[in-house]
């Protein structure tokens, strides 16, 4: 853990509350606690409730459990929210007033040197969001194809020369110089010879082996069906995200059960009709405004995307 202590400013808290609606009594998943910023928002809106915390990474269980300590309505679990519904079963609670995703990386990662995370000081290329668990960064790339890394830097990073920038990491890869933070940034500028100073396909490179070691979209898709099944009728649901592959994520799937859905017998006929499981309330995402990115440079990509649950739909049979 660095030395230092870390910080971080929530994103879009106004909005997020509002949009959330957090009231006296109710019961509320935060699926993302990092260091308990939006948790201790929650949880301070809805005594005689029950505030539900959870993280993938330890030491955000650790931070937010502390400064949620002075909520007894508020518990910390481990874990990522794609595994929502087992929490929620541990627990008891069937269905729940209100959840939020805040997705991608925390400014807490991405600020202790030691996570490997950003490539401002070199250290063990890890990455891992739940350092309890899986594959390092570094051992990862170990085992990765030519082809799935150029297919990995283009999904996940908008990576341009993908193919020059993989060709690169893998003959460092040959040579055992790919397992710390300087190593991968060097094979991108080894990649770019042309370019002066540190490309920016750096940051885009280190996003994308990130997003890909910690399945973030596939974990994202899973949260988000999940937190909508475990939402009572009423309920709403706020997610906000970084990256332009997140947001997409999460605009396609509220667009897609927001609306009616037909499921086609082979020959074309109507086996049934799905009715719409929510009800969009963000049809355009909310952005901070100049004075938030201007206090936090860091929320400039966020969006902020909502939805409210119907009553729990069910097949009607189709002409």
């Amino acid at each position: 853990m660095s030395t230092h202590e870390p910080s971080h400013i929530p994103v879009l808290t106004e909005e997020v509350l509002a949009w959330l609606a957090p009231r006296p009594g109710g019961c509320y998943l935060d699926c993302t606690a990092g260091l308990g910023g939006h948790a201790s928002e929650i949880a301070a809106r809805c005594p005689g409730g029950r505030l539900i915390a959870l993280d993938r990474d330890p030491a955000a269980v650790t931070l937010a459990s502390s400064r949620l300590a002075e909520y007894p309505h508020a518990r910390v679990h481990h874990a990522n929210y794609s595994e929502l519904e087992s929490v929620l079963d541990a627990d008891g609670v069937s269905t729940v007033d209100g959840i939020l995703i805040d997705a991608g990386v925390s400014s807490m990662q991405l600020d202790d040197e030691t996570r490997g995370f950003s490539f401002q000081e070199d250290a063990p290329l890890d990455m891992r969001m739940d350092t309890s668990r899986g594959p390092t960064a570094a051992e990862f790339l170990a085992g990765v194809t030519r082809r799935d890394l150029v297919n990995m830097l283009r999904r996940f990073g908008d990576v341009g020369p993908a193919r020059r920038i993989a060709d690169a990491m893998l003959r460092r890869r040959e040579r055992g110089v790919l397992s710390t933070t300087g190593d991968l940034a060097a094979a991108v500028s080894e990649a770019l010879p042309f370019v002066q100073g540190t490309p920016v396909e750096v940051r885009t490179v280190f996003q994308a082996v990130r997003m890909a070691l910690n399945r973030e979209l596939a974990s994202l898709e899973s949260g988000i069906r999940a937190a909508i099944r475990r939402l009572h009728a009423g309920g709403r649901l706020v997610v906000i995200s970084f990256h332009s592959g997140e947001d997409r994520v999460v605009k396609n799937l509220f667009r897609d059960l927001s609306r009616k859905q037909r499921e086609l017998r082979p020959d074309g006929r109507v086996r049934h009709v799905i009715k719409a499981s929510v009800k969009l309330l963000t049809p355009k995402p909310v952005v901070p405004g100049p004075a938030e990115t201007a206090r936090n440079p860091r929320s400039k990509s966020a969006r902020l995307r909502a939805v409210e649950r119907l009553a729990a739909p069910a097949p009607d049979s189709g002409a």
